[in-house]
């Protein structure tokens, strides 16, 4: 096996979106850990924002590749730039962390034409010179891993074994502060308890209906003395207004106002966190959040993990006669063992 000991800048191209990032952050801590060395994470420019919640990372480069699906638009010079600029830091090694659908290989082009002598990631084919480091690709033919574990054992290829696998983050105490007086800013009783529902999705297939959200609010408020807080992104705002609205008492709206260190902190303080399939999911279990995933079964790898998480099948859900009766009972029982308390 090649160990990457001696390696003591390393450049990681995990260029997705947040969720992606914060799976890849225990791989990215065992590198840390195990060669003692400078982190540099290349991310997209609306995934950078994550990285203060990651102690690990020392340096962000944030731009937006052509071969990420993405929203922004691509040009040639970035790329060009992007190479100079990766000649320029003198890099030991570099890892390109994939979900199995995606090929590595633009970025290994990228990292081979940067000079960086030691190129890691999984492969379908054989990449030649573009990976002298690789794993041949398995998924999702022969097994599909959990996307955290799959990273792990990618590192530990070259020799950085994990002493922690959990997700983890570091919040600051102003980021704290900040939200409590957001939160008594909207009329929110800070002595009693709040839920935070997350209904924004970033792809329409992962999507609750909205109706839905709305019978599942009211229900949770008949069952538990509690508040319901309905977050999202500031393009998620109306949504989680118009939930509020019909929802009235009890219900508060916080889309688009929290930067990601405060929603963080907001997860931590909530009781209990539902959400669909999305960055939120993953944010909760580093706080360590009892957490309702609403699965659209789309990715099965990015389960929540190693965390006080319920995994509920909404494309069953969706088809259920029984509808919302038979998911406020599983939600009744979900909740009592959060430290909420009935009226």
């Amino acid at each position: 096996m090649t160990t990457w000991h001696g390696c003591k800048n390393i450049l990681v191209i995990r260029a997705d979106n947040t969720g992606d990032v914060l799976m890849s952050s225990p791989a990215i801590r065992a590198l840390k850990d195990s060669f003692n060395c400078r982190i540099t994470l290349l991310t997209s420019t609306d995934t950078s924002e994550v990285v203060s919640l990651l102690p690990m990372v020392d340096e962000t480069i944030a731009v937006d590749l052509p071969w990420v699906k993405l929203k922004a638009n691509h040009a040639t010079h970035i790329v060009e730039k992007l190479v100079s600029q990766l000649k320029v830091a003198s890099f030991d090694a570099c890892v390109i962390f994939t979900v199995y659908s995606q090929s590595p290989l633009p970025a290994a082009m990228l990292a081979w034409m940067a000079g960086i002598p030691r190129r890691l990631a999984y492969c379908r084919e054989n990449p030649y010179e573009l990976l002298n480091d690789w794993i041949p690709e398995k998924e999702p033919y022969e097994l599909i891993k959990p996307q955290v574990e799959r990273d792990l054992d990618l590192v530990e290829r070259v020799g950085a074994v994990a002493k922690e696998k959990k997700i983890t983050v570091a919040i600051k105490e102003n980021a704290i502060s900040s939200v409590r007086i957001k939160l008594e800013a909207l009329g929110i009783n800070l002595s009693k308890p709040f839920i935070v529902l997350h209904p924004g999705v970033s792809e329409e297939k992962r999507q609750f209906p909205e109706e839905k959200w709305e019978e599942l609010a009211k229900e949770m408020l008949k069952l538990l003395d509690t508040q319901i807080v309905f977050s999202g992104s500031d393009s998620e705002s109306s949504i989680t207004n118009r939930l509020k609205d019909r929802v009235k008492d009890n219900s508060f709206s916080t889309g688009g106002l929290f930067r990601i260190d405060e929603f963080a902190a907001l997860l931590q303080m909530s009781k209990l966190v539902i959400s669909v399939n999305t960055a939120t999911v993953h944010l909760a279990t580093a706080v360590e959040t009892p957490l309702v995933v609403l699965y659209a079964q789309t990715n099965p790898q990015h389960h929540p993990w190693m965390g006080n998480a319920r995994v509920l099948n909404i494309v069953l859900m969706n088809r259920s006669k029984a509808k919302m009766k038979l998911f406020a009972m599983l939600i009744e029982n979900i909740t009592l063992t959060t430290c909420l308390y009935h009226r």
